[in-house]
């Protein structure tokens, strides 16, 4: 692996530190800018918002830049608006800025991923895809909870503080790192906007999207009720929460340490075996949830699945979308924060039905059930089509 990549996936944990360390400074924000817990609150889903509209406008507003240009400016970007978000006292202000953040992220992340797979072996994406989606677990494992601990001592300003200058030493890493060839554009095959756009009609790519989109929409369900789960069904105490959340972001960072070890060799087991496991996973979990032994362990392994499956889904979507290498990763990165958004969503619609706390457990199994279901139809689809005449190569298995 090409030294430059690690460097990238300290940016992408910085950048994931910041999508996800609100959930601990809600409150601290909510007083200090004289606001509500719910409209603090909406300053995740401006991020989420951003991230899903900003993934695909934004690799398309750089695919003719430099890679050494556009990397940087974003990152720059996302630098400079936290360091405003840590000095402004308007809630209007704060709230752009995650929105701002939102888009450079989204444009970082679908760059990266076009940098990262154009430097590696053509049969190398799943490993390479691993490297930097590794940021986001780590952020998970390690800066989430370093988030909260900071804003507990010093305040939420200090965490915003603590992105900038972790985006810092990514920042002066890219530049340092990254290959000056000015040839090295984003649209490498010469496609184009509308080249890739056509490119990424393949119903293979539209079925991995989907994909992608329900499984991460499984894993952000569950992981956005745990608290509540573990504390009222599991009966273990408010204090252990950040140590749980940190063991299912530990069991993420071995499934995409697992995944990029497989993804590039056999990826159609790991998905069928996976995907089956993560719906029996999801199942036993909310059945025996008042268990403690049993509800670690299954945080731990279901955050290993559920990460091993959602990062070779997007390393199969890079390979497929071979004819749209950067706006294939930035639609990729869209399907994953859609799922993002509405995984939530619909475990907060089952509480508020008044289903108990085990039933975003429920949703997970049935979001996970559902891509399964749409897997088994797409596959007999192909078959079918094989039958009938040789498949494209935007049908052909991986």
């Amino acid at each position: 692996m090409p030294f430059v990549l690690p460097l990238l996936g300290l940016a992408v944990f910085a950048q994931g530190t910041s999508e996800f360390m609100l959930s601990g400074l809600l409150p601290d924000i909510a007083r200090d800018l004289h606001i509500s817990v719910s409209a603090a609150g909406s300053l995740t889903s401006a991020f989420a918002v951003g991230m899903v509209i900003g993934a695909p406008l934004m690799a398309m507003l750089s695919m003719r830049w430099p890679r050494r240009r556009a990397l940087p400016a974003f990152l720059i970007a996302f630098l400079l608006v936290h360091v405003l978000g840590a000095v402004t006292t308007h809630y209007g202000v704060l709230l752009a800025t995650r929105i701002v953040a939102a888009l450079a992220n989204a444009g970082f992340l679908a760059v990266a991923l076009a940098t990262a797979t154009a430097m590696v072996a053509p049969d190398a994406k799943g490993r390479a895809t691993s490297v930097l989606l590794g940021g986001t677990t780590m952020a998970c494992v390690a800066g989430v909870p370093a988030g909260a601990l900071l804003g507990e001592l010093w305040g939420w300003r200090s965490a915003f503080w603590a992105v900038a200058l972790l985006s810092l030493p990514a920042l002066l890493a890219v530049l340092r790192s990254v290959p000056a060839d000015r040839a090295a554009r984003i649209s490498d095959a010469g496609a184009g906007t509308r080249g890739e756009l056509r490119a990424l009609r393949g119903p293979r790519l539209v079925v991995l999207l989907l994909l992608g989109a329900l499984v991460n929409g499984a894993t952000f369900c569950a992981f956005t009720y745990l608290a509540p789960l573990v504390t009222e069904v599991t009966g273990i105490g408010a204090g252990w929460v950040p140590a749980v959340l940190a063991l299912f972001g530990l069991g993420s960072f071995v499934g995409v340490g697992l995944g990029g070890r497989l993804a590039d060799t056999r990826p159609v087991p790991l998905l069928v075996a996976g995907g089956a496991a993560l719906l029996l996973g999801w199942t036993v979990l909310a059945l025996t949830a008042g268990n403690p032994v049993a509800a670690l362990v299954l945080v731990f392994v279901q955050g290993a699945l559920s990460f091993a499956v959602g990062s070779t889904l997007v390393s199969q979507v890079l390979y497929a979308a071979t004819g749209a290498p950067t706006l294939g990763g930035g639609f990729a990165t869209a399907a994953l924060n859609v799922g993002a958004a509405i995984g939530p969503w619909c475990g907060g619609a089952a509480l508020t039905a008044g289903l108990g706390f085990r039933s975003p457990l429920w949703v997970s199994a049935l979001l996970t059930a559902l891509a399964l279901v749409l897997a088994g139809v797409a596959h007999g689809a192909r078959r079918r089509t094989v039958r009938h005449g040789a498949p494209s190569a935007q049908d052909a298995p991986a």
